[in-house]
């Protein structure tokens, strides 16, 4: 975005030791039963969103479970597929691919009753591009024409409250009008911070923050902090896509392992993301009741560009250095158990060479090379300091296991047991935190879950300049150059070419070392059925059945 994601970071806060209120077998009082007849609550492992769960300002994984289900926008990602189908969008056409014309599905309505227009649409658009409202993913509304008044990025004022490129024109339908072409743009609209908001979120906002109100197959119930959120079946839901259970129970764990655990003890409906400690086990204890499927995730190590020492002349030979030290194979195989690949391009092999991935791309410098890797850190002046530390949330078990084995690698590469350590981040919250607020020193645990399966998603959210999840800060003009050139072109072969080559230029300066693609990984009980995990690994929670 998840232009991402996102954009969505990937920063992957996989839950995990339950906070002692959410305990109780298969979920508490009205979590038990159903019979089968849809009414069953399952129970499901979650962690605490970063942010309130305003559509544009959520950009990681455990926030953007809750908005894919409250939410429902003009596109719709396909659970099998991942590609864009119309979703409240009776049609989005274009002549030009960068002046669009909305038609808005008649007779849906939000949760409250509200119906659901073209205003509601073009409303929730300014106000997340707004820089007083401070949305983190305002970047995505960045292509529409007006975006540099509402939300300066030079520092300035803002000078307009709404985007000039967005008018509405009648009940159920509005245009929109880009600053460039964007031939794939209507395909970004399945994305949570383009979804619709109710009257109710700008008349009284901080009741809306405390229970929000979409349109889409669940409602929030109640929401305890540290604790539980509660959802439940939206029974005049109008979609095709309806809840087949009574709700969902997200309950909160800071150790996915203890998660893992109250799984196997019945405590406990569906874990989706099995700990990398009990991945050797997982298929033994629960049989087919184990998911391990191909996912649009890939796992990358940032570097901090706001920092000199990370960014003076000849550290991109430090960086590529250390690409070159760390074993990917071998911590796939020792520490996932394969449910990772070794990454050798920054996108994901979900895309297809069609949809952008081509295997090798980052070429040796994601090849394990001893030799090599300490020959290009001496000539580009050494480790800053003599020590890499890299930074990880610390409230998973598996973060801790493989960043250990990668300092491992990179260690023994070296030949120096020093040459990098792990630096532990207390949770997932305080992580983020300071990396939005750019405290890093060096490098950082970092990732990206696909927010639509385009690979001008794994490119431009993280590595244009000034992009919404580039926290890193790099920057390249000849990057941000290719992108925009790729954007406007209408022929997706040569849009994917250009692509690649914008992906070139950040292999040779190592903007980020791309460490693997990772599967998606559940299990589940016997309680539950149906249970599958879509392209972006998070489950198909509308789906599953409760016996």
């Amino acid at each position: 975005m998840r232009g991402a994601t996102h954009a969505r970071w990937v920063v992957c806060a996989t839950a995990g030791a339950l906070a002692a209120t959410a305990c109780g077998g298969g979920g508490d009082g009205d979590s038990g039963g159903g019979g089968g007849d849809g009414s069953g609550v399952l129970s499901s492992s979650w962690g605490d969103p970063q942010n309130p769960l305003e559509p544009a300002n959520t950009n990681e994984v455990q926030g953007g479970k809750v908005l894919d289900m409250v939410f429902r926008g003009l596109k719709r990602y396909d659970p099998k597929t991942g590609k864009a189908t119309d979703m409240l969008a009776e049609k989005i056409e274009t002549s030009d691919s960068r002046n669009f014309t909305v038609t808005v599905k008649k007779d849906w309505t939000f949760s409250n009753g509200e119906d659901v227009t073209a205003k509601s649409f073009v409303d929730a658009w300014n106000y997340g591009a707004s820089l007083r409202n401070n949305q983190k993913n305002a970047y995505f509304f960045g292509y529409i024409d007006g975006y540099d008044k509402v939300h300066p990025e030079d520092g300035s004022k803002q000078t307009a409250d709404t985007l000039s490129g967005l008018k509405v024109t009648g009940d159920h339908t509005f245009t929109i009008k880009l600053n460039q072409k964007f031939s794939t743009f209507p395909d970004t609209l399945g994305y949570a911070a383009f979804a619709p908001l109710p009257k109710a979120f700008f008349d009284d906002h901080a009741g809306w923050l405390k229970k929000p109100v979409g349109n889409g197959p669940y409602t929030v119930d109640s929401y305890a902090k540290g604790s539980v959120m509660k959802l439940r079946a939206w029974d005049k839901y109008p979609g095709g896509d309806k809840a087949e259970n009574g709700g969902v129970d997200l309950k909160v764990y800071t150790d996915n392992n203890t998660a893992y655990t109250d799984l196997m003890a019945g405590n406990l409906d569906l874990v989706d993301d099995v700990p990398a400690s009990q991945l050797k086990n997982a298929k033994s204890d629960l049989g087919d009741r184990y998911i391990n499927t191909p996912a649009g995730i890939i796992q990358t190590l940032a570097f901090p560009f706001y920092d000199k020492k990370w960014n003076k002349k000849g550290m991109e030979k430090v960086r590529t250095g250390l690409s070159k030290a760390i074993n990917r194979k071998q911590i796939t195989e020792t520490i996932f158990q394969k449910t990772r690949t070794p990454a050798t391009d920054w996108t994901s092999p979900v895309l297809g060479e069609a949809g952008g991935f081509k295997e090798g791309l980052c070429g040796d410098a994601c090849d394990y090379d001893p030799a090599g890797a300490k020959k290009l850190i001496k000539e580009g002046g050494g480790l800053p300091g003599g020590q890499v530390k890299i930074s990880y949330n610390a409230d998973t078990g598996s973060h801790k296991e493989w960043v250990d084995a990668l300092c491992n690698s990179v260690n023994n590469a070296l030949d120096n047991d020093k040459a990098c350590v792990g630096n532990p981040v207390g949770t997932f919250a305080d992580f983020r935190s300071q990396i939005t607020q750019s405290k890093m020193s060096g490098p950082f645990r970092a990732g990206w879950q696909m927010d639509y399966p385009l690979i001008q998603n794994f490119l431009q959210p993280l590595y244009y300049t000034n992009a919404s999840s580039n926290d890193g800060k790099w920057t390249s003009k000849k990057f941000d150059d290719l992108v925009d050139k790729a954007n406007a072109e209408t022929d997706q072969a040569k849009a994917v070419d250009l692509f690649q080559q914008a992906e070139e230029v950040l292999r040779d300066d190592m903007g980020a070392i791309p460490l693997w693609y990772q599967n998606g990984s559940a299990g589940y009980s016997d309680r539950i059925s149906n249970v599958a995990l879509n392209p972006f690994s998070v489950p198909v929670y509308n789906e599953i059945k409760v016996s």
